[in-house]
């Protein structure tokens, strides 16, 4: 083959290789099989303590987002609980958070524990259940009443935590400051091993019932719930928002014979004011059309209905939110 005839034929063969990559890279374009992907949305959601109530219903949470939101991968994430959750929210590393609406009013307002350190922002996706300030002491110890608690040993929650909050604001219902006890900062657990120990006389949980930490003490000794009476709790609500009045049913507790009045807390789930609507309508629907998942994964789930979604706001709901409740 002559030189030149080589030539114009390498250049036909160059010029189909060409075309033929451009028409399959169109082909691909046109097929959709170059499209770009959806981008993955991350949401974690900070709970509580591993023996808590938040961690179970959090992972609960995260597999229903995962299977119900396109594009979702949501992670529960063991933390704190609510003081630590408004933190990891605001600080961004979080989108979802269980808080106690109490822990929430007081980040919103900048009080309590969050005085000097206003937390704008937060946003209420839904509440879910009753948290119960729970008055624990032993029969032995012969308290019978807050007012009883004088010159006692008391465990008032960590210091700085919403029990303790919770636990100050009732003695001072009662006329009594943390000059008249010998206060104690610790956490459910170390509580209960005070009771146990008898090291404390007496001690405030505030969480779900029926409590781990409360059944402990009670396989072991004679537990007594200290009432809230009816006094001290139209003081309190009409003081704070977020109390409501609860009742401990007879039975909930080994050898609890009687119904106790108390006071009760809502846990909440935020986020923060700058998630997209479209997201937080989609969680919360995602949430409220699974319920029995719910329910399986803890028993305070019974407790979590739509009906009972916005009783306790203690801050301003999500729009998304809102739009789901509303419909």
């Amino acid at each position: 083959m002559k030189p030149v005839r080589r030539s114009i034929v390498l250049l036909v063969v160059m010029a189909m290789l060409a075309s033929l990559v451009v028409g399959c890279s169109s082909s691909k374009t046109e097929t959709g099989d170059q499209a770009p992907k959806a981008e993955t949305q991350y949401i974690n959601i900070a709970t509580g303590g591993t023996a808590g109530t938040y961690f179970p219903l959090g992972g609960a949470i995260a597999e229903i987002l995962n299977d119900s939101i396109p594009g979702v991968n949501a992670t529960a994430e063991a933390t704190n609980a609510s003081v630590a959750n408004v933190n990891l929210l605001n600080g961004g590393s979080v989108q979802l958070a269980f808080i106690q609406n109490d822990v929430s009013y007081y980040a919103d307002k900048g009080q309590e524990l969050f005085e000097g350190n206003q937390v704008t922002g937060l946003r209420a996706l839904a509440t879910l259940y009753p948290e119960t300030v729970q008055m624990i002491t032993l029969k032995s110890s012969g308290i019978k009443s807050v007012a009883d608690m004088k010159g006692k040993r008391i465990a008032v929650g960590a210091a700085g935590s919403g029990v303790e909050a919770n636990a100050r604001q009732i003695l001072l219902a009662n006329g009594i400051t943390y000059d008249d006890i010998k206060v104690q900062y610790l956490s459910f657990a170390e509580a209960a091993n005070g009771l146990k120990d008898g090291n404390i006389d007496a001690g405030f949980i505030t969480a779900g019932f029926p409590t781990a930490a409360i059944q402990d003490i009670a396989a072991q000794h004679d537990v007594v719930l200290i009432p809230v009476d009816d006094a001290t709790a139209d003081k309190l609500m009409a003081q704070y928002p977020f109390y409501t009045k609860i009742t401990i049913p007879a039975g909930t507790y080994p050898k609890q014979e009687a119904d106790v009045q108390s006071l009760a807390v809502k846990a909440m789930l935020v986020a923060m004011e700058d998630m997209d609507e479209q997201l937080a309508y989609d969680i919360v629907k995602a949430i409220y059309s699974n319920l029995d998942r719910l329910k399986a994964a803890h028993s305070v789930g019974e407790l979590i209905t739509k009906e009972t979604a916005q009783e306790g706001i203690s801050i301003p709901m999500h729009p998304g939110a809102e739009k789901y409740f509303n419909e």
